[in-house]
């Protein structure tokens, strides 16, 4: 489960479905409109990520340690050879990381990455090997 804002939504139960407005913060996004059913739901969330996830680490990439790893995961899901299946996974983890309302807030000092480097691990555990080659990308 995902907390977007204060709203959480199950991965798989709705489908986004804002168009072009990829600008848009994931605050914006209702629990109807966000699902990873289909490859083109993954697309349209790939580009929302893409356009809050440089702004997300130009602020903390120097307080975080695992910078180099959300780099990785994002050059995973921007390629076109990996499986819809597998970018939905690395895509949920990246929102995770985005969104500052989550399990602990980002603001709270010391700990508030702590929730989402467990996040980032997991993925990182679950990916194994296959993402070694995205480390050089």
């Amino acid at each position: 489960m995902l907390n977007f804002g204060g709203t959480q939504f199950l991965i798989g139960t709705k489908i986004i479905k804002r168009g072009n407005e990829m600008n848009k913060s994931f605050d914006d996004y209702n629990e109807e409109d966000i699902n990873f059913e289909t490859k083109e739901d993954i697309d349209e969330v790939t580009g929302a990520i893409d356009s809050q996830l440089w702004t997300k680490l130009e602020k903390v990439g120097k307080k975080i340690s695992f910078a180099k790893d959300l780099l990785a995961l994002y050059h995973y899901l921007i390629d076109k050879n990996v499986s819809w299946h597998r970018k939905a996974i690395v895509a949920g983890a990246l929102i995770y990381f985005i969104v500052p309302i989550d399990t602990i807030p980002d603001l709270v000092p010391l700990f508030g990455y702590m929730d989402d480097l467990g996040v980032i691990a997991a993925t990182l555990k679950f990916l194994g090997s296959e993402l070694i080659p995205y480390y050089d990308s």
